[in-house]
């Protein structure tokens, strides 16, 4: 009776972990895929645990413990022990664990504007950001290789937690490759679309007139693969933490559209969906590495359309403490 009771809370924990949306999203009504959904959730946290109670076991009683790479693989470093956050790309410091002695610090300047310009120049940065659009119709006109550099250059100045800087960017122009790229995504992106999809996200997209086809993957001039690092090398061949990986490349990935636009094109941030792990290996990219977006990377087509959406206005997602106009109620 113990471990039916046992196992009950187990499954009932690993719904709350899921969440009911997210398992309404990949089962719709099917309750069967939902229990199967959770039993699995709560299986790897009880897994989870019981490493982590023989990881602490062990280093109680002085013993060395490890993580494997398939571990390490999963872990985000979110938390990262204390000081792993906040380093910054202009000298976060060493994360620590690489033997490197202290790292000097020098003088730091920047260009200092009268409150005029700065008004004018955050007005007309807002301004061109404002034009920025996902686009999914592309040109196959050719793009400079040199400006695809400058805006992966600028998206490696992307703050990261201990300055680890963990984020990959695979640029790839072969069209045979593109055409692989695309039929691995497309594959999965079709299951999705009709099995894995609740009616309730197929509606939430109809708007946006999206399918499983993805015809803009291997039409732009660019397909550039944003990957994070989960774990890094050291020096001497040891693992190297990666203090908020996930967070750290999202950021990265914010600054690569500011740049792309800045430059006069157009991307799309597209997920690989169940891909991710085949698109590693056919790019050959080492199992540290996880792809997290698809970047396609060009001109616009002539007759390129988008979604007529509105963004919200600032007072609806900034809020001044102390405030200078009422705040909304709690909970709204």
């Amino acid at each position: 009776m113990g471990f039916v009771t046992s196992l009950f809370e187990r499954v009932l924990g690993g719904f709350r972990a899921l969440g009911a949306d997210m398992i309404g999203e990949a089962c719709g009504d099917d309750l069967l895929c939902a229990a199967v959904a959770a039993v699995v959730v709560a299986l790897t946290l009880w897994h989870q645990r019981t490493v982590s109670e023989a990881k602490r076991t062990a280093a109680g009683a002085g013993g060395a413990v490890t993580r494997t790479d398939e571990e390490a693989s999963d872990d985000d470093g979110g938390g990262g022990g204390g000081g792993g956050g906040g380093g910054g790309g202009g000298g976060g410091g060493s994360d620590g664990d690489d033997g490197e002695g202290e790292l000097a610090h020098v003088p730091f300047s920047l260009i200092r504007y009268s409150e005029a310009e700065m008004v004018a120049r955050s007005r007309r940065f807002y301004e061109m950001m404002d034009g920025r659009r996902s686009l999914r119709f592309f040109s196959d006109e050719d793009v400079p290789l040199e400006v695809v550099e400058n805006i992966v250059r600028t998206a490696g100045t992307a703050p990261s937690g201990a300055h680890t800087e963990p984020w990959t960017y695979v640029v790839v122009r072969d069209g045979a490759v593109k055409r692989q790229i695309r039929e691995l995504v497309e594959a999965e992106e079709r299951v999705n679309y009709e099995r894995r999809m609740g009616e309730k996200w197929k509606e939430d997209l109809a708007p946006l007139k999206t399918t499983w086809e993805k015809e803009y993957l291997e039409r732009a001039p660019y397909l550039v693969v944003a990957l994070k690092q989960v774990y890094g090398r050291n020096a001497d061949g040891s693992k190297k933490t990666h203090y908020y990986n996930e967070i750290s490349q999202a950021l990265s990935c914010g600054l690569f559209l500011a740049a792309t636009h800045n430059a006069g094109l157009v991307t799309l941030t597209s997920t690989p969906m169940n891909a991710g792990p085949a698109l590693r290996e056919l790019l050959n990219r080492p199992k540290n590495e996880k792809v997290t977006l698809l970047l396609p990377l060009g001109y616009p087509a002539p007759d390129a359309t988008v979604p007529d959406l509105k963004r919200k206005q600032v007072d609806q997602f900034m809020f001044v403490v102390p405030p200078t106009r009422p705040l909304p109620a709690a909970g709204r």
